[in-house]
């Protein structure tokens, strides 16, 4: 197994398309044609994970957080990212980070949080828009199901819990063929007339280049007629933040202590209480009070992310309760995640959880 061959799964679960544009998702060090010899999993690829990995005899390090987001102008060692990538690169160990693309997925860090609270009937707080279009085209109608077929297994006509949706309509096509031609129907020269089937579908803009390549390569004609649409419809399924329901309604305090004793806090920085009882819960592992507004527009009684500022609190405006548990805190369960997509799919090299806590915050 090399490492492409991870990269491409995960990224087929998981697509580096829907990583926000100020990150750097993706292979950071290393050889992508590389094998896999053993794969440590964390939160942070610091200093100490390395070495980590060194002794694990690892030489793939999957971490949430990029080492680097910004471009490096020089490699010193006087950063502790410069001596990262340094020691990466010694020790040949690539390094791939999963950010917001993990974010950003219906199964991925918030689904996570939403897990471990105990959240039933989820879904994305603000689903991401822009990221689909839609694929229309023609055919004979004997080809219909082929072609339809051979989209479909591209990635085409996923709409939210279902698949293989398209709209059809039949008509009647018309052309004719030029010299130099070699028409599947009709004859040089002649105008022609046959009966075919208008489909519709949509599908995700990163598999653009792959479903038209299957289109093509199913379609029976010489030259195939399709068009494609960017749509502003939101994705349901691919956004930030997440919500959900408690199974049974909670006193505010006591979904406090549930939330403390679940995700193993020292500490919560929370807004006052607002004396009624909790519901609805939104969450967004890490930095998340940009998702307040969508929080309180959705009707949650309790609002979990991190990052909070002093001065952000006060936008709660008693309508919601913030309950800021920590940036690693929040997000300290995501390589379960990834150890999960992994473990289900390879079995021919070691896989490991880091061990190693790379939690910057202390508390008394």
């Amino acid at each position: 197994m090399i490492i492409k061959e991870v990269i491409n799964y995960l990224e087929s679960v998981c697509p580096s398309a829907y990583q926000e544009s100020y990150d750097n998702c993706g292979l950071i060090t290393g050889d992508a044609d590389k094998e896999v010899k053993g794969i440590l999993l964390c939160l942070d690829s610091t200093e100490a994970v390395i070495e980590e990995a060194i002794k694990l005899k690892c030489n793939m390090v999957i971490a949430h957080h990029p080492i680097l987001f910004a471009p490096i102008k020089k490699l010193t060692g006087k950063t502790y990212s410069e001596r990262v990538i340094i020691a990466a690169i010694k020790h040949n160990i690539a390094i791939y980070a999963m950010h917001t693309n993990l974010d950003n997925i219906h199964m991925g860090v918030n689904a996570k949080i939403a897990e471990k609270i105990g959240l039933i009937n989820t879904r994305i707080l603000s689903p991401k828009t822009g990221i689909l279009r839609k694929l229309v085209t023609f055919c004979p109608r004997d080809n219909a199901d082929a072609v339809r077929n051979a989209i479909f297994s591209a990635g085409a006509g996923v709409i939210g819990n279902y698949d293989e949706c398209s709209f059809n309509t039949g008509g009647m096509g018309t052309f004719r063929a030029g010299k130099g031609s070699d028409p599947y129907v009709g004859k040089i020269g002649s105008s022609h007339y046959e009966k075919e089937e208008r489909i519709e579908t949509v599908f995700p803009a990163h598999l653009e280049k792959s479903i038209i390549n299957a289109l093509i390569d199913s379609h029976p004609y010489e030259e195939v007629a399709y068009d494609i649409y960017a749509l502003e419809n939101a994705h349901y399924r691919v956004g930030a933040g997440m919500v959900g329901e408690l199974a049974k309604p909670m006193k505010e305090k006591d979904f406090l202590a549930h939330l403390k004793d679940c995700m193993k806090l020292s500490s919560i920085r929370y807004t006052a209480l607002l004396g009624k009882k909790v519901e609805k819960v939104a969450v967004c592992g890490g930095s998340g009070s940009f998702l307040l507004p969508d929080a309180i527009k959705a009707g949650a009684d309790m609002f979990v992310t991190a990052d909070f500022k002093y001065h952000q609190f006060f936008d709660a405006e008693g309508k919601v309760v913030i309950a800021d548990i920590g940036h690693y805190e929040s997000e300290q369960y995501t390589p379960q995640i990834v150890y999960g997509l992994l473990k289900e799919k390879f079995h021919t090299f070691a896989l490991q959880i880091s061990k190693t806590n790379t939690n910057p915050v202390n508390y008394l």
